[in-house]
């Protein structure tokens, strides 16, 4: 019996060791792109850094990692949230999208903030920063009923 669960554990050992080699994708682009949110809409200051430390590592093109995000399988888990957050909604790319569509995201974030569902509760579990205050969700829901029904502003 001693044998078997020392040849499991090796073999185990030696799964996460190769799983280090497979390449993680990079959501770190540095510029601000023209299409994102405070380009496209009048993004008040206090609106944009709640965005920023709650919203961006999943819904832009670039995510804050964490030092314990270099370990595989737990990047994999990560890129794939990212990737399923920045397919929902893309901070940096909402001038892309069609003021139709740009309205909808804007009550989807609505929507999002009274159920509670953003950020996820798996995310903030460790990222203490990124929990929304009720303060953060009035301002946020202030700024989206502002604008989900107003026409676009560009800057």
């Amino acid at each position: 019996m001693k044998r078997v669960i020392k040849i499991s554990l090796t073999v185990i050992v030696v799964l996460l060791i190769i799983i280090q080699f497979i390449p993680r994708d990079h959501n770190e682009s540095e510029a601000m792109p023209a299409n994102d949110i405070s380009k496209v809409y009048a993004v008040p200051v206090n609106v944009g850094d709640i965005l920023k430390t709650s919203c961006y590592d999943c819904h832009s093109n670039h995510t804050e990692y964490p030092l314990y995000s270099w370990l595989q399988p737990i990047r994999l888990m990560m890129d794939r949230h990212v990737s399923k957050g920045k397919e929902e909604l893309n901070f940096n790319e909402f001038g892309t999208y069609s003021s139709r569509k740009q309205r909808s995201k804007l009550r989807a974030i609505g929507e999002s903030l009274d159920e509670g569902s953003m950020p996820l509760s798996s995310y903030s579990l460790i990222h203490r920063t990124a929990i929304l205050s009720t303060k953060d969700k009035a301002t946020l829901m202030n700024w989206v009923k502002q604008n989900s029904d107003s026409p676009l502003l560009k800057n």
